[in-house]
């Protein structure tokens, strides 16, 4: 199983999400189905199924979430301070023969942000920035040949 980069602040967050799912959750989902159950012939409730599929999609995601959590690994909340790019850290880039600037946060897509996308730590492009310092540029395989792109800013 490999590793997953959080945050501290991450990590509290699905920790506490993950608890209100197999606490607060399960019940509100156990009474759903139970009312449903209430209303007679389930071949033919849809609140019944409707109840159902929710309790799978909850359930995936307790799943996933335990998972992800027992693979975690806490990083620094202020990564990026040192000018290296690391897990966790915002980084701007710009791609060769190109002037426009793009933002991008190397990390999980659970440590996601509204201003910026993300870039997982084991993608190409991911690889090639972490460990990396504004000004550098690297070069990574992307499925249309390789790419170069400069480092614009960590941070």
């Amino acid at each position: 199983m490999s590793e997953t980069h959080l945050t501290a602040v991450t990590h509290a967050r699905l920790v506490a999400e993950l608890e209100d799912l197999t606490t607060r959750g399960r019940v509100e989902i156990a009474r759903q189905i139970e009312a449903a159950r209430a209303l007679g012939d389930l071949s033919e409730n849809g609140d019944y199924h409707a109840a159902k599929d929710a309790q799978g999609k909850m359930e995936a995601r307790v799943r996933q979430l335990q998972a992800m959590l027992g693979s975690a690994v806490i990083v620094g909340d202020a990564p990026g301070e040192d000018g290296v790019v690391a897990t966790g850290t915002v980084v701007a880039i710009r791609y060769e023969g190109d002037d426009d600037v793009e933002r991008y946060l190397v990390g999980s897509i659970e440590e996601r942000r509204d201003d910026v996308s993300v870039i997982s730590p084991g993608s190409p492009l991911g690889q090639a920035l972490v460990g990396r310092s504004e000004g550098d540029v690297v070069e990574y395989d992307a499925p249309n040949g390789r790419l170069r792109v400069e480092i614009v800013s960590v941070g």
